[in-house]
């Protein structure tokens, strides 16, 4: 049975965030929702009604996605010290390409995103950290699309010293839940060509946000 709109964690987050940012809402429209297997919404897109307390009305599509995490993974080689990137590659709808990115998913009704976190880089890559492993860069989740979506995004980095060959093995390695139509490989890059290879803004900002937290000073002249 499909979870009506209404019942649905991510919407009720959105609603309590733009109401008690003083928000009106005459009314919404559920123009298209996709839902997960077991009945769970996964994202909606959304026609609103709103006024400001300014009195003005807000652009009235929104894609209602909900909180999100990325995970920034640089594995240390333990014997050269050399940082290295693990990417998951796979084709995206913005432009059908093959694109390089940080693994990440969806909240969706769970309250934890560093244990989402944990999970999303143990299904997209194999590899199994710890949540102590797990460095938020922000205090606080960032919203990428503010004018067309409420979508939020945790960034996380961990830094895993390993030995060369563990570091090798990560490499080229099909993953993902082919269910969702995620058909992913992974891909272990050294770090600057890593960054290079990423189109995505998110996972950029994080990229600049590791290096700063971690004071790696010409990691970040190499950016």
């Amino acid at each position: 049975m499909q979870q009506p709109l209404e019942e649905a964690h991510k919407f009720r987050l959105w609603k309590e965030k733009i109401t008690g940012n003083g928000l009106k809402i005459n009314r919404i429209d559920e123009l298209y929702s996709r839902h997960k297997p077991n009945g769970e919404l996964l994202f909606s897109l959304l026609y609103t009604d709103a006024v400001t307390p300014e009195g003005h009305r807000i652009p009235p599509i929104c894609f209602l996605k909900g909180e999100v995490v990325c995970v920034l993974v640089c594995l240390v080689d333990a014997q050269s010290g050399s940082k290295y990137m693990l990417l998951v590659r796979q084709r995206r709808i913005c432009d059908g390409s093959l694109n390089y990115e940080h693994p990440a998913g969806m909240l969706d009704s769970e309250r934890d995103p560093a244990e989402v976190a944990r999970r999303e880089v143990a299904e997209e890559t194999g590899l199994h950290i710890r949540l102590e492993d797990l460095v938020p860069v922000t205090p606080h989740p960032l919203y990428p699309t503010t004018g067309t979506s409420d979508e939020a995004i945790y960034l996380y980095y961990c830094e895993l010293m390993l030995p060369p060959e563990t570091i090798r093995s990560l490499h080229n390695n099909a993953t993902g839940e082919t269910s969702d139509n995620e058909h992913i490989t992974t891909h272990v890059v050294p770090f600057a060509e890593g960054h290079k290879l990423i189109t995505n803004s998110n996972n950029l900002l994080l990229n600049f946000l590791y290096a700063r937290d971690t004071e790696d000073w010409d990691l970040l002249k190499s950016l």
